[in-house]
């Protein structure tokens, strides 16, 4: 920023400094944006004027996405959807969740009514048990198998990357915790795989137009690969 009292430029903080970033429509962002996120996420820091400067901890990215045939729009490139732990598609709501909604603000918005749930000194101390949660080494080959079958099944183009297999042992084991459990069972793998490694994969062009999904490819490996006794 420039400072026109003392004629010398400043540093100031932008939003991208904080514990939360919500990106709003992020393929909406220009490539060069995108690639600046990219730095962000893959490396918790930003580069400003050939400075490093580190990004807070904990430092997590939620984005929501248009479809890509909108107007202007920029299809996200691998790399950075590869540092999405998680993908959800939230589709349309039922009937009665719908009309809670429209009775939730008649008055007022909801999230003018919310509250904090936990502090940042508990955040933290959540990511240090999530670490404690133990994984068996069967286990560990069962997330390796899941990964290095989507790299072998038909359709796909490219398959998941180390960074899924890392990603999916990580989210399975922060399941175990929120479930009371001190170690990672088959079913909270099973449960997340999809979510966690269905938008790393790049189907080919015949896949997408005979309607083959990623999503579909993931829990078929799920379905199929025999599970650690």
């Amino acid at each position: 920023m420039l400072d026109i009292e003392k004629r010398s430029f400043h540093f100031h903080d932008g939003p991208i400094f904080a514990n939360i970033v919500l990106a709003d429509e992020i393929n909406r962002a220009s490539p060069r944006t995108q690639s600046a996120m990219l730095e962000a996420m893959a490396e918790a820091q930003v580069s400003v004027d050939g400075t490093l400067k580190k990004l807070h901890d904990p430092f997590f990215v939620i984005a929501t996405q248009n479809p890509l045939d909108a107007r202007g729009t920029y299809p996200l490139p691998e790399a950075q959807m590869d540092r999405f732990a998680l993908q959800f598609r939230l589709g349309y709501l039922s009937a009665a969740d719908e009309v809670e909604i429209l009775s939730d603000q008649i008055e007022a918005h909801p999230i003018e009514q919310l509250q904090p749930c936990v502090t940042l000194a508990d955040v933290l101390r959540l990511k240090q048990q999530v670490k404690q949660v133990r994984i068996s080494a069967e286990l560990k080959r069962y997330v390796v198998d899941i990964v290095n079958a989507t790299r072998q099944a038909e359709g796909v183009q490219l398959g998941a990357s180390p960074r899924g297999s890392l990603a999916l042992m990580k989210v399975a084991q922060a399941m175990a915790l929120f479930d009371g459990y001190d170690f990672v069972t088959p079913d909270h793998i099973q449960e997340i795989a999809g979510p966690v490694l269905a938008h790393r994969l790049v189907m080919d062009s015949q896949a997408r137009f005979s309607g083959q999904t990623a999503e579909r490819v993931v829990a078929d490996i799920v379905q199929t690969l025999v599970v650690p006794a």
